[in-house]
């Protein structure tokens, strides 16, 4: 059986660092529509990079996406020595506050880091920037110093720019975790927040996004907001997801966070089915094992004229952006300004 005309709606993992036999027929079988890497597929850049080669193989298609968490900070599939270790976007918010303009300096080379980290590899779509508003009372690791900040304003001028940066650079983007998950006091890969903020103060965390609408994805996330529905959380909510398009106007592709983990209830089909019916436009399953890529293939179905039209001119208008300097250059850079005296 050839690969369907149009993409699988799912964004899936791999196992380790080279293709299997079985996970290359696979995904020639299949046709998701993109690639997933974590840390157990990183390995020397030509390692990492054929892997990318080989997935692209598998499905016919050289401009499919392959996608990594990595936002600077903790959050990074790409470490030393290899790649350059980056502030969190924490760090550069609390510059913000004694240096606003050498913050927005810094959230600039982030984005241009970020850009020549990933790109040598193959690596298009960064998970990031993270555009979620810190509160208090909030989940301490979950999201911490991932935000830029606890005020919304700031936050969305520090993540418009590292996104403008890696737009630049030819990097699709994709903030998280829309609508917001600032607010929540649990952790999401263990189980399901629910947030009880009224509908004005979720709309107050919707300003980063609303500055982020270029991006060619956002991601959902797993939270249940209980002034928006008490039932389901955002990603599988029809009523979340419509609120979220309508209070933003945003026209992109919706991505799941990652169908695996504990927030969600079912099994990865009804999981993925769910997340489908609600309004998302690609699932996003990262486990990399077989049974659950093949489930969340199934359940995904075929991708729709949002993925298919807008990923087609993203790769058009990307055609020359390419990212600048030297990875571990830009990221000295960036240290200097995070680290350095903000009185000079």
């Amino acid at each position: 059986m050839s690969p369907s005309k149009r993409p699988a709606a799912a964004i899936l993992g791999c196992m380790g660092p080279v293709l299997s036999d079985e996970e290359r027929s696979f995904f020639h079988e299949a046709n998701p529509f993109g690639l997933i890497l974590f840390a157990r597929n990183i390995a020397a850049p030509e390692t990492t990079a054929r892997l990318i080669a080989d997935f692209r193989d598998a499905v016919g298609r050289a401009d499919a996406p392959v996608l990594i968490d990595q936002e600077g900070g903790r959050v990074a599939r790409l470490k030393p020595p290899h790649w350059p270790a980056l502030p969190s976007q924490g760090a550069i918010g609390r510059l913000y506050e004694a240096a606003p303009a050498k913050a927005r300096a810094a959230a600039t080379l982030l984005g241009e880091a970020l850009a020549a980290t990933v790109t040598p590899i193959g690596v298009d779509v960064a998970c990031a920037p993270d555009a979620d508003v810190r509160a208090p009372g909030a989940h301490p690791v979950i999201i911490g110093d991932r935000s830029f900040s606890d005020d919304p304003a700031i936050v969305a001028e520090l993540a418009r720019l590292t996104q403008q940066a890696l737009l630049a650079a030819g990097v699709a983007t994709t903030p998280k975790h829309a609508p917001g998950h600032g607010r929540a006091a649990l952790d999401s890969h263990e189980a399901l927040p629910e947030v009880s903020d009224s509908i004005d103060a979720l709309s107050a965390d919707l300003a980063p996004f609303k500055v982020l609408r270029d991006a060619p994805f956002w991601m959902t996330a797993h939270i249940r907001y209980l002034a928006l529905d008490a039932d389901a959380p955002a990603t599988c909510s029809p009523a979340c997801l419509n609120w979220l398009r309508e209070e933003t106007g945003y026209a992109g592709m919706l991505l799941t966070d990652d169908l695996a983990m504990g927030a969600l209830a079912g099994d990865i089909g009804k999981r993925t089915c769910a997340a489908m019916a609600a309004g998302c436009d690609v699932a996003l399953y990262c486990r990399g094992d077989m049974a659950g890529n093949q489930a969340a293939v199934t359940a995904a179905g075929e991708s729709n004229d949002r993925v298919t039209d807008i990923w087609s001119a993203w790769t058009e208008a990307r055609t020359g952006r390419i990212a600048r300097g030297n990875a571990f250059q830009l990221a000295a850079q960036l240290w200097a300004l995070v680290e350095g005296d903000v009185s000079t």
